[in-house]
């Protein structure tokens, strides 16, 4: 069992800055993976970025590379997404997620891929 409590999210304008943080508990021995999902209403769950916990290796989806940093404290089991040049296309709910496995570039945004969720927080950028 590991819990996943993101915080973080809130309203912004285009163009600003936002820092989302993901905090994990319980039995964290069992996931070597953390990813950032989003998903707009209506939309799909897309991968936005993740990061190997043990090796600290990062990827990112296209859409946002260049803006959003994912980051990890392992003493404090905790993941972050800090977020800047926020778009209005960048509005959705954003879930924390922890797996496991060996991971290629396309299974680490799968959300398959990951076993346990966050209850999400939402992030809107107006324009």
């Amino acid at each position: 069992q590991v819990q996943l409590v993101e915080s973080g999210g809130g309203s912004v304008q285009a163009g600003g800055s936002l820092r989302l943080s993901c905090a994990a508990s319980g039995y964290t021995y069992s996931r070597n993976y953390m990813g950032w999902f989003r998903q707009p209403p209506g939309k799909e769950r897309e991968g936005v970025a993740a990061i190997y916990i043990g090796g600290g290796s990062t990827y990112y989806a296209d859409s946002v590379k260049g803006r959003f940093t994912i980051s990890r404290d392992n003493a404090k089991n905790t993941v972050y997404l800090q977020m800047n040049s926020l778009k209005p296309e960048d509005s959705a709910m954003y879930y924390c997620a922890a797996g496991a496995g060996y991971y290629s570039d396309y299974d680490v945004f799968r959300p398959g891929s990951y076993f346990y969720w966050g209850q999400g927080t939402q992030v809107t950028v107006s324009s």
